[in-house]
């Protein structure tokens, strides 16, 4: 297998596409790191199933949205690993929206949310790349975007979620500039509606409302985006592809596909 043998860390793996991600990378015979910051049992859980695959694995508690904590991090699996290979900045999201509109946005909120789908990737690539660059070691840089830094149709999540996100895909554009030289690649991937345990904050009749905006009917899953991770991973693969985001939305983001209503959840 290409990939065996790759040490792999993912932020935000314990759970979603995360925690999928994990352990397809383990059934390639990758050993991987597994970041949590508020769900230890998550974390866990994806560490044993690592584990049983007979595959290194470590728990590591940090907030990405932390520089401090980042640096940490990415240095104790260095350390823990002897090196790192592939750095998948899979940590995010929109939880926890305030009410009210822009105007009515605590600062406080838009700093967290650009830290958490922005900073978070640039914190954590800064020290990953400094050694990949250091050993000479060809790396991979992926970063989980979201089809909302392209088209957004959820009120709540344009502001500050769909602007990180964005300035996410132009980060992965910069960074496969500088770090092209080096032969390493930085790739994003930009999911649209992923069924993950998360989604079920939404009632029946939200799902369905969104699953209308899906040409292709149906809302995704995580293995939808697994398949694409280890492909930008694989050096055989993808090793002429880089500063791309890849979009897996079912359609969502065609031109024409999203009309004019946006929904306020």
């Amino acid at each position: 297998m290409a990939l065996a043998g790759k040490k792999v860390l993912i932020t935000g793996s314990s759970h979603g596409i995360g925690a999928a991600t994990a352990i397809a990378f383990a059934k390639e015979g990758c050993q991987v790191g597994v970041n949590y910051n508020k769900t230890p049992d998550g974390a866990q859980a994806t560490a044993q199933e690592i584990e049983k695959l007979g595959q290194k694995t470590k728990i590591y508690k940090a907030d990405v949205s932390d520089p401090v904590q980042c640096e940490s991090m990415v240095l104790d699996f260095i350390r823990d690993f002897g090196g790192i290979d592939v750095l998948i900045n899979n940590a995010g999201g929109a939880l926890q929206i305030p009410p009210g509109e822009f105007v009515d946005m605590p600062i406080e909120y838009w700093n967290n949310q650009i830290d958490l789908n922005l900073n978070a990737a640039a914190y954590t690539a800064k020290h990953a790349l400094k050694y990949m660059i250091e050993n000479k070691v060809k790396g991979k840089i992926i970063n989980v975007s979201s089809v909302h830094s392209i088209v957004t149709w959820v009120k709540r999540k344009m502001l500050p979620y769909a602007p990180a996100k964005a300035g996410l895909n132009m980060l992965t554009k910069a960074l496969a500039c500088e770090v092209a030289k080096y032969g390493i690649n930085v790739n994003a991937i930009a999911p649209g509606f992923i069924m993950t345990k998360l989604s079920y904050r939404y009632t029946p009749e939200q799902m369905d409302a969104f699953k209308r905006k899906i040409p292709l009917g149906q809302l995704g899953n995580v293995n939808d985006i697994t398949p694409m991770m280890l492909f930008l991973a694989d050096d055989e693969k993808s090793h002429f592809i880089t500063g791309q985001t890849f979009v897996i939305d079912g359609g969502q983001s065609i031109d024409g596909a999203i009309d004019s209503m946006m929904y306020d959840f």
